[in-house]
């Protein structure tokens, strides 16, 4: 693969300057997508190009895929850097940059369409014989279902958008009436910052240890 000259940063605020920050370094060119609300931000500022994609709300901004096409067009950006959240996990999306010819700079299409996704995800791992937490895997619609779940599963459980990271569509409930408000909400919020909102609920452990295991590799 040749060297890359022209990196967009999907991504905004802090998760983005680290990317540009480090391409700098690498004497790579940067590109910043901003919405309304980040005109004047950072990393916009650091970029060498900034790229205004739409209005203040992710939903129609950040993860309107067609957008940060347009904006790869628009500049000649020869690869894009997803930070995490937003499109990071979402298979279409290095689909689209596959199709188009630019690097995605992340795990392959198989990997995100497997792990991404989390539901797919514990799947996966259940049926390798991996011990996972237990929960409700099927697809929730919608509250009061929510509610038959999660009492059934046993106090206290964590609802999770099924597409979320960055710690997006989560919420703690303790009773019936937390579980109810706790699927809305999450379900907004995946919504709003990945375009899904399929939920799912699993039993909530109390002080976990998070072991994390990070795999890097180059093409």
């Amino acid at each position: 693969m040749p060297a890359l000259k022209k990196i967009l940063v999907a991504n905004r605020g802090e998760i983005a300057c680290r990317v540009i920050r480090t391409a700098r370094k690498m004497g790579i060119k940067t590109v910043a997508v901003y919405s309304d609300a980040d005109a004047e931000a950072l990393h916009v500022r650091m970029a060498d190009e900034g790229v205004h994609i739409g209005p203040a709300p992710s939903s129609q901004s950040y993860i309107v895929i067609d957008k940060i096409l347009e904006a790869i067009r628009a500049t000649g950006a020869d690869a894009v850097h997803p930070g995490y959240g937003f499109l990071s996990e979402n298979a279409a999306f290095a689909q689209a940059l596959e199709k188009a010819g630019v690097v995605f700079i992340g795990p392959p299409v198989k990997a995100i369409q497997a792990m991404g996704d989390k539901i797919t995800s514990k799947k996966i791992a259940a049926e390798a014989g991996v011990s996972t937490v237990p929960g409700h895997m099927g697809l929730i619609e919608d509250a009061e279902e929510a509610v038959r779940i999660s009492a059934s599963i046993g106090y206290p459980v964590m609802i999770k958008a099924s597409a979320g990271g960055g710690g997006k569509g989560m919420r703690i409930a303790w009773n019936d009436a937390e579980a109810r408000e706790g699927f809305q909400s999450s379900r907004n919020e995946a919504k709003n910052s990945f375009g899904d909102d399929r939920i799912f609920i699993e039993k909530f452990v109390d002080q976990p240890r998070h072991i994390e295991i990070q795999v890097l590799g180059d093409q």
